[in-house]
């Protein structure tokens, strides 16, 4: 997982996260300054205090080139002062430039190699940059050194689920809801977890495990958009249809532009029989994304249950000839059957049958074939495989 493949509302809570770690810093960074300055002050010229001074400020104050330049200052002035190089590094980073940060921070720690803050930034910066495995080092540096730091084991979390590593991850965040109950960031990526655990259940068919995991997400984070969609999804792979519509009636409160969830309640309804709000639900969801597949075999079917016999005709004809889905295929014709008969249309109803009857032959042909060739594939690793060792 990367930055670049979250989706528009993942990339603005990251961006928003990472922002809430800075009134944290900026506390760490005012410590800094007081007791780097009174160090210089003892061993050199007050200017060189005064300019970290005035830097740390302009940084607080987002004057980030004044801050960068006034760091840099110092820095030549005085090459070991270790929080000048940190400072430095986070005003880089906040002007998007991470390398530099890096190289700020990483001097920092040479100096210093327990600054508080120095392994944390490090880490972010290095996940920021996609860099998964230095970034959870760097982070694991900074909770051994400092581990009632909320932060550092949040970050830790989110670099690890970034890593594919929910397991890892998951504690982590939960070890930083124990040092901050409170906190919504730490909450909401602990919801993330329990997400990522429920998709790789629902790929592996483990859908009352995916439930599970979703319902544990949805406690952690009852207003986020997408799991009420997912949760909704599952419970109607188990035929749990009462379960599903309120999921997905639940995900369209929270977001009612979601074209999906919209969809998936809208087909939801037809298959239950309520052609009426099915049909609105599908429509609604076609105005933001026309390209919904399978939108007119589920239209077709809606216009069936209202009595609007021609209309559901125009919808099935098109299904069957842009639909790519074999299944959704085979039901397009059987269904156009159906209206063709009730319109009394016999030839084209029968041929609309024969048409669904022979898809599902070739779908039954394609099945054997899959069968079999699984089959053969077995008996040959069977053979391939070395028997028991034989009593000498």
């Amino acid at each position: 997982m990367d930055m670049n493949s979250l989706s528009p509302g993942e990339s603005l809570r990251a961006d928003r996260f990472h922002r809430c770690l800075r009134p944290a810093a900026a506390c760490v960074i005012s410590l800094y300054a007081v007791l780097g300055g009174g160090q210089i002050a003892w061993a050199q010229s007050k200017t060189i205090d005064e300019r970290f001074r005035q830097a740390t400020e302009a940084m607080r104050e987002a004057r980030l080139d004044e801050a960068a330049e006034g760091f840099a200052w110092v820095i030549a002035a005085s090459p070991a002062f270790a929080e000048a190089h940190f400072n430095l590094g986070l005003v880089r980073e906040a002007q998007g430039k991470n390398e530099e940060a890096i190289a700020g921070f990483q001097k920092a720690l040479a100096l210093k190699p327990r600054l508080h803050g120095a392994h944390l930034f490090l880490g972010v910066a290095e996940y920021r940059l996609n860099q998964f495995d230095k970034a959870i080092a760097a982070l694991r540096n900074e909770t051994t050194d400092y581990p009632s730091d909320a932060n550092a084991w949040m970050w830790l979390g989110v670099a690890e689920l970034a890593k594919e590593q929910p397991e890892d991850a998951a504690e982590a965040l939960d070890k930083a809801a124990r040092l901050a109950p409170d906190n919504v960031d730490i909450l909401y990526h602990r919801g993330r977890v329990h997400q990522v655990l429920a998709q790789a259940d629902a790929e592996a068919g483990r859908h009352e495990e995916a439930i599970a995991e979703y319902l544990a997400s949805i406690a952690l984070a009852p207003n986020q958009p997408g799991l009420h969609e997912e949760l909704g999804t599952e419970y109607r792979m188990l035929g749990k249809m009462d379960e599903a519509e309120a999921a997905l009636e639940r995900e369209v409160e929270i977001d009612p532009h979601n074209p999906v969830a919209l969809y998936k309640l809208g087909t939801l309804e037809v298959e239950r029989n309520n052609g009426a709000k099915g049909k609105a639900l599908i429509e609604a969801a076609l105005e933001q994304n026309p390209g919904l597949k399978q939108a007119d075999y589920y239209l077709g079917r809606a216009e069936m249950e209202l009595g609007n016999d021609a209309a559901s005709l125009r919808a099935l004809k098109r299904a069957v000839a842009a639909d790519s889905d074999p299944e959704t295929l085979e039901q397009a014709w059987y269904q156009l059957g159906i209206v063709y008969r009730r319109m009394h249309r016999t030839q084209e109803a029968e041929q609309a049958i024969a048409t669904f009857q022979k898809l599902k032959d070739e779908e039954a042909r394609r099945h054997l074939e899959r069968v079999e060739k699984k089959r053969r594939a077995e008996a040959a690793e069977s053979a391939a495989s070395p028997g028991p060792p034989k009593n000498p």
